[in-house]
């Protein structure tokens, strides 16, 4: 029978529980659904937030389906942990793995079950615990003054925590926080980071490696997020009409975009090779996505290659492709719908950057 060890400690301060097994898609598959699950690099485990029912928890999730050896696990008592925030009592992390699956069942996106679910830990181990029914405004309020701001946590940060706490209380507990003295203040409107055309196709041609250079070609070709890349299918690539078929992006929108002969003839180059069976581009078993970190890696090291030294993500490879399609002529409108983007002012923000358009504009320094 498969087997899972699970051990706890403090690490950076923290109490936690950390869990690791060979790597088994059907245990990672249970995992994910446990909401304070955490894959760590690093420690190449699972970690959660140390609680007393957290063990109880995985052996009667992983019941039948391997062999837990505990021996690791003990018990962290209150003096060991910093005096920060307590950690999270069972009653209420029974509480958000009920939020959890209500907001799994209501289809929100992977990544914001998981973000909720944390901000909303946060919240009630800053209160100590305190029943959700003894809950008023004035938590919220307190918690947004006293942690937050004090401790200088970015506006993203901020309007996501408030959201959790709030999408919590009016759907589980029947009554809205309505807090009066917390301000939403605007984000920063940052520019988007685009590299030049010559720029591009030296990272895009650093890697010997087929599948590495096929990944982060089509990122820029199609103008993807990351996550549209790692869970494409073999289906999703119509060679016949030059289309590749998006599914549940960004908003849970499904949207087609054009895929040129040149990428298509990549992409058979690299199938030849690689022979995925069910995701276009998959892991070191078969049917298994290829993983965010290892594509982390491949834009890496193909940054190295090319000795780029911009602090390069995969974004700005969609950044780079709307900027160049706006300064090839392409309307604004078929850049939106290419992108995905429910709002024209979204993709707005690439003629800030258009080096065709900043171009026009003459220095009164050359009138001197």
């Amino acid at each position: 029978m498969r087997k899972i060890f699970v051990t706890s400690c403090i690490w950076k301060k923290k109490a936690i529980a950390i869990v690791r097994f060979d790597y088994d898609q059907e245990l990672i598959s249970l995992i994910k659904t446990l909401p304070m699950a955490t894959w760590n690099s690093q420690q190449r485990a699972w970690l959660f937030p140390y609680s007393e029912g957290i063990l109880q928890e995985l052996l009667r999730l992983f019941k039948g389906k391997a062999w837990i050896d505990y021996t690791g696990y003990t018990s962290i008592i209150a003096e060991q942990l910093p005096a920060n925030l307590p950690e999270l009592a069972p009653d209420l992390y029974q509480e958000i793995r009920k939020f959890t699956a209500w907001m799994q069942h209501t289809r929100y996106a992977e990544s914001t079950v998981k973000t909720y679910s944390q901000n909303l830990s946060l919240f009630f181990r800053f209160l100590h615990n305190k029943p959700p029914e003894q809950i008023q405004t004035e938590d919220l309020e307190n918690f947004h003054q006293n942690y937050i701001l004090r401790r200088k946590y970015s506006v993203s940060f901020q309007s996501q925590v408030i959201n959790a706490v709030k999408l919590y209380f009016s759907n589980k507990q029947k009554r809205k926080l309505e807090p009066i003295e917390i301000e939403r203040p605007k984000k920063p409107k940052q520019l988007p980071h685009v590299l030049s055309k010559e720029e591009v196709k030296d990272i895009l041609q650093a890697h010997k490696n087929v599948k590495h250079r096929t990944m982060l070609s089509l990122i820029y070709a199609c103008g993807l997020r990351r996550s549209e890349l790692l869970n494409l299918k073999l289906e999703d690539v119509d060679s016949k009409r030059g289309m590749l078929r998006i599914n549940k992006g960004k908003g849970a929108k499904d949207r087609m975009v054009p895929i040129s002969d040149k990428i298509i003839e990549m992409l058979r180059a690299y199938y030849l090779i690689e022979k995925p069976e069910s995701y276009l581009f998959e892991g070191s078993k078969k049917n298994t996505a290829y993983s965010e970190a290892s594509l982390q890696k491949v834009l890496k090291t193909a940054l190295s290659k090319a000795r780029v030294k911009k602090p390069v993500t995969l974004h700005w490879l969609r950044h780079s492709y709307a900027t160049h399609l706006l300064e090839s002529g392409t309307d604004l409108r078929f850049i939106q719908e290419l992108l995905g983007h429910s709002s024209s002012k979204t993709t707005e923000i690439y003629t800030h950057v258009s080096q065709k358009s900043l171009q026009k504009v003459k220095s009164p320094f050359d009138d001197l």
